[in-house]
């Protein structure tokens, strides 16, 4: 758990200000220290932060600047700035942000520091949990988060199929989870034929990861991951600007088994499946082909218009399987198309369901959660751009339009069973530092989805 919060009778007040509400606040300071605020041209403005000096030279207290209730463009994850910002000690909230429950996760959050490969200084700054939050459920999400970005910082060369295999193994002991995974050749032999055919050529051998929890009794819902661990594109080879980030291509698995720790710490009542097909999209002489024709679980042939759009390929074995077991809910999480990063930019995931009751559940707990989210449509009539003239299906429709839809509908073509149905299209990649938000590996879709399912679940 992040070492964030704790208790103390001796905090340092952070108190909330914001440019309408500046001139109150200042009243109730010290002369002294409201002319330090004025030396300092303090106003509340967003994101302004000043430390307050005590008579012995000591940090008083601090002011934050925060947008105004009514701004239209509120961060309410701005206090995720602090830990960068303060110096070493233990502070609490002197008055409310707009969300005491998001500032304080934010708080959580702006403290992550990558530091496997070099020293990293972590911010030496804890926090008094505010009154009425839930700091054991703020610490539980925190901690997952963490662990996605973890796995996602982590490079390729020490997180191959193998390793994401072991992390996910150790987070099912963690919780007495049941473990499986399918490697290699056996994959062909219990028929995962398109998950083989994209790890075919790597010295790493593809594989299928399954963990299981929870009671059989309670509603069936299966996590889905795409874990290509490195994409090269295949032979249609990403040039080096597309592949310099390829090690993030693996985020759906991480986010999935972010999601997993959320579920299974707070022991919803769900049976809980986590599938991740992990694979490295690799370059050989036995690398899968542009026209190769490979049947998949479910028995559609599928032609490979591009050996680049290879994680619709693993996941729809993967999501073959689980449909398999008539779920209440499945929901499969990728890094799958720059056409939803050209609509919608790296922090606004796309999301397709065609249950109008879970789209509406989703972009709701999305709101909530500051955890962004955005409803793209299944649309019926490109799905015939998926048709091929040798094949069933093609895994890449020619022509530039529509990518992330067309990934969805084909995905679609692979969930028949399941009760519902929810595919997101993410980025798992901060491309440049936020409030809590660094920039690297980030946990994106898994706690506005831990939000949903705890309340369908609870």
């Amino acid at each position: 758990m992040p070492s964030v919060f704790e208790t103390s009778s001796a905090a340092i007040p952070i108190t909330f200000v914001t440019q309408s509400s500046w001139d109150q606040v200042a009243e109730t300071l010290s002369p002294p220290q409201r002319q330090f605020a004025t030396a300092n041209g303090f106003a509340g403005k967003p994101g302004a932060y000043l430390a307050l000096p005590a008579p012995d030279g000591a940090v008083a207290g601090v002011l934050f600047g925060l947008e105004d209730e009514a701004a239209r463009s509120r961060d309410l994850f701005r206090a995720g700035s602090l830990p960068g910002l303060l110096p070493p000690g233990i502070y609490r909230f002197a008055n409310a942000p707009h969300d005491a429950r998001l500032a304080a996760l934010a708080f959580a959050l702006g403290s992550y520091r990558f530091a496997r490969y070099r020293k990293a200084d972590a911010p030496d700054v804890r926090l008094v949990p505010p009154d009425g939050v839930d700091i054991a459920e703020v610490a539980r999400i925190a901690d997952a988060a963490y662990l996605a970005r973890d796995l996602v910082n982590t490079p390729a060369n020490d997180m191959g199929p193998g390793e994401l295999a072991a992390a996910a193994q150790a987070l099912a002991a963690e919780f007495g989870a049941s473990f499986g995974c399918i490697v290699g050749d056996e994959l062909k032999a219990q028929n995962f034929p398109l998950i083989h055919a994209v790890g075919m050529a790597s010295t790493r051998a593809p594989r299928l990861i399954d963990i299981t929890w929870g009671n059989p009794a309670h509603p069936k819902v299966t996590l889905v991951g795409k874990g290509v661990c490195f994409d090269t594109g295949g032979l249609d080879l990403k040039p080096s600007s597309g592949m310099l980030i390829m090690k993030k291509d693996m985020g759906g698995a991480a986010n999935v088994l972010a999601l997993a720790r959320m579920v299974m710490g707070a022991k919803l009542k769900v049976r809980l499946r986590i599938l991740i097909p992990a694979v490295e999209n690799a370059v050989a002489g036995n690398a899968f082909r542009p026209l190769d024709i490979f049947p998949s679980r479910k028995g559609i042939t599928v032609e490979i218009g591009n050996t680049d759009a290879e994680g619709r390929l693993v996941l729809a074995d993967a999501l073959a399987l689980a449909d398999e077991e008539k779920p209440d809910l499945l929901i499969d999480l990728g890094t799958l198309t720059g056409a939803a990063r050209v609509a919608l930019g790296p922090d606004l995931p796309p999301f397709y369901t065609n249950d109008e009751t879970l789209a509406a559940d989703v972009a709701r707990c999305a709101v909530r959660e500051n955890d962004p989210l955005w409803r793209m449509p299944l649309w019926p009539a490109y799905d015939s751009w998926l048709d091929s003239k040798t094949a069933n299906i093609t895994n890449a429709p020619s022509g530039t339009f529509a990518g992330s839809i067309t990934c969805a509908l084909f995905l679609q073509r692979f969930v028949e069973q399941a009760k519902s149905w929810l595919h997101v299209d993410i980025y798992a990649w901060t491309p440049s530092a936020k409030p809590a938000r660094p920039e690297g590996g980030e946990c994106q879709a898994a706690r506005a989805l831990y939000l949903l399912l705890s309340e369908r679940y609870a």
